[in-house]
């Protein structure tokens, strides 16, 4: 898609993230997430959807239970309701999306084969695949805003490490660089406005829970890597992005301050994977406008209802 995203007439520009849908083949709960995906969509009317991973599920399955067979077709029906609307869309890899049955080039190619796709591959040279960067217009039709998105891996590339896999050393290089290309002579302060999305939470989120106070729910514990490569310290380096969101922990769906920068989980948004008893699915709702250094964000549900005021939690105190 070529079609430039722009702030609205009125300021503002609407994104709904759509995290962890898990699709496999078009069965009932992969239907009941499209149509969860459509009314969110009618409702809020966003000027782009990102997908933060795991869009389709390629990983092992229990006994008995039947596996994504066809991913590059799970893709195209999973990302259908977003298509048919006619909004731009982008997507970051999950460590779902290609585990087994399709790499992630042969994914990359379903993605940019849709006409509102705004993804993009990204640079062939660094860790990962769609690492990426999408300006947003501003009303003298100059960028007014910045979003990056980032591949944040699978799993762990070392053997003697457990779990998942981290933002490497040439992302983060490439991501400082792209910083301050979009930013010809600007300084640290003046930077245009970014926000950052990726699928696995960075150990930050933690931190954040521990000691800051937080807005939402943590039925789990932050699956992040067990090694801390540094993304969050460059974010404060560069000085422009206000929030981060992520994806991967189901039944997570805080949010609050960390030095600065909001930290964010999605609202899970799959019906294919496991969620909690009243915890209903949906997406979470970003809203910039035109000039601020600050978004709005709330979660929108599958009955439509909205989530603007999320339960508060103070850190222990030892």
């Amino acid at each position: 898609m070529t079609k430039q995203l722009s702030f609205r007439e009125n300021g503002t520009f609407t994104i709904v993230q759509f995290t962890d849908l898990h699709w496999k083949d078009g069965r009932p709960e992969d239907l009941r997430t499209r149509r969860l995906m459509q009314n969110i969509i009618e409702l809020e009317q966003p000027d782009l959807v990102v997908f933060t991973g795991d869009v389709i599920y390629t990983g092992p399955v229990d006994p008995g239970n039947k596996a994504c067979e066809h991913p590059q077709q799970a893709f195209r029906d999973a990302v259908s309701a977003v298509e048919q609307c006619g909004v731009p869309w982008a997507f970051v890899f999950g460590n779902h999306d290609a585990e087994q049955r399709i790499t992630q080039a042969e994914l990359m190619q379903v993605v940019r084969e849709h006409a509102c796709s705004v993804t993009k591959e990204g640079p062939r040279d660094i860790a990962g695949m769609g690492n990426y960067t999408l300006e947003i217009a501003g009303a003298d039709g100059l960028p007014a805003a910045v979003l990056y998105l980032l591949d944040s891996g699978s799993y762990s590339p070392v053997e003697s490490i457990e779990g998942y896999g981290w933002i490497q050393q040439s992302q983060l290089r490439w991501l400082m660089d792209e910083s301050t290309r979009v930013n010809p002579g600007r300084s640290r302060g003046d930077k245009l406005p970014a926000l950052a999305f990726l699928h696995i939470p960075i150990p930050e989120y933690q931190a954040m829970w521990d000691t800051q106070t937080c807005y939402g729910h943590k039925f789990e514990p932050v699956c992040a890597a067990q090694v801390n490569s540094g993304l969050f310290a460059a974010l404060l380096e560069m000085g422009d992005v206000m929030g981060m969101f992520c994806g991967h922990d189901h039944v997570n769906d805080f949010h609050g301050q960390y030095h600065g920068i909001h930290l964010c989980y999605g609202r899970s948004s799959g019906h294919s994977t496991y969620g909690r008893d009243g915890m209903l699915r949906g997406g979470r709702v970003i809203q910039l406008r035109e000039g601020d250094r600050m978004f709005d964000t709330w979660l929108r549900l599958e009955d439509g209802s909205v989530v603007k005021e999320q339960p508060e939690h103070q850190p222990e105190v030892c």
